[in-house]
């Protein structure tokens, strides 16, 4: 790929081997017809990948030097503003024709302010993140919310298939993490109202297995029943090294972030967030996000 014109994918470089990104990159390498090459702080993800002939990269710089795509997906904004435009500095790196693909969590602003310094740099540059659990991870089963330009979104999309199964372009750079953002909110409130309905029902006499069991067939079903409500609320059930309290409150506060420039009130987010807080503070911050559940007993 050169000059500024979006050419042909001819290899891929992955950054980020975390509870989600190591299972994207094993598709990606598995279920694409690309080249991949991965780099990562800790050694193990990158010793599993390199198994399946993934290549291994000694830092993001020498990844960008030899890949036509780079994609990132790391725990938050903070992370990506650092790795691409501040001490990582890995946007001095690209070159003209490369594209640049953020599959992390981000703030809409920050995924603008790369896309406009990849512009610089005759790049190019979409938002892309992804949802579901750490099984649709696996089986390559995401949703992906793509925010680019109409011809980039065509040049990416068979690379994002193989990690994802529902891929919606959602417009230009920054819709994706809008909202990818705004559905979390969404999920977090839901699972909130499931804990307080199981909580009270239980009170009342009523085992929580029945209540949801009925609620399926009700006009309260949802993913979020099904999936957090039954999995972790019932089973009470809220393992580490899954979508963390931590995590969890990072996408919530750029919800309450939005809502904030906007001028618009959220209420909802806000009980949810102070109850995050509760949650960290009582030492559940890295345990899956429907513990706070267990502060409404």
């Amino acid at each position: 790929m050169t000059g500024q014109q979006i050419g042909n994918v001819g290899s891929i470089g992955f950054i980020g081997l975390g509870v989600m990104g190591e299972a994207m990159c094993r598709n990606l390498a598995t279920r694409g017809k690309w080249p991949v090459t991965a780099h990562d702080l800790q050694e193990a993800p990158l010793k599993r990948l390199a198994e399946l002939g993934v290549a291994v990269a000694s830092s993001p710089a020498a990844l960008a030097a030899e890949v036509d795509v780079v994609i990132t997906c790391l725990p938050g904004g903070e992370q990506v503003r650092d790795l691409v435009l501040g001490q990582g500095d890995l946007i001095s790196h690209m070159r003209a024709g490369q594209v640049l693909i953020d599959m992390s969590t981000s703030q809409p602003t920050l995924m603008r302010d790369i896309a406009a310094a990849m512009r610089a740099r005759g790049g190019h540059f979409a938002d892309a993140p992804i949802a579901r659990t750490r099984q649709a991870a696996a089986d390559g089963t995401l949703a992906i919310m793509v925010g680019a330009p109409d011809d980039l979104f065509a040049t990416i999309r068979p690379v994002l298939a193989t990690m994802g199964s529902d891929i919606e372009h959602c417009g230009d750079v920054g819709s994706g993490q809008v909202i990818k953002i705004m559905n979390n909110m969404v999920l977090f409130q839901t699972v909130l109202a499931l804990g307080q309905a199981v909580a009270i029902a239980e009170k009342a006499g009523v085992k929580g297995e029945t209540l949801l069991n009925t609620m399926m067939k009700g006009s309260g079903d949802s993913f979020a029943l099904r999936n957090h409500g039954v999995k972790a609320i019932l089973a009470d059930n809220y393992p580490e090294k899954s979508f963390s309290v931590r995590y969890a409150a990072k996408d919530l506060s750029y919800a309450l972030q939005m809502a904030g420039e906007f001028g618009v009130s959220a209420p909802g987010g806000e009980t949810v967030a102070a109850l995050f807080e509760e949650s960290i503070a009582n030492g559940d911050g890295d345990r899956y996000f429907p513990v706070m559940r267990r502060i409404l007993d």
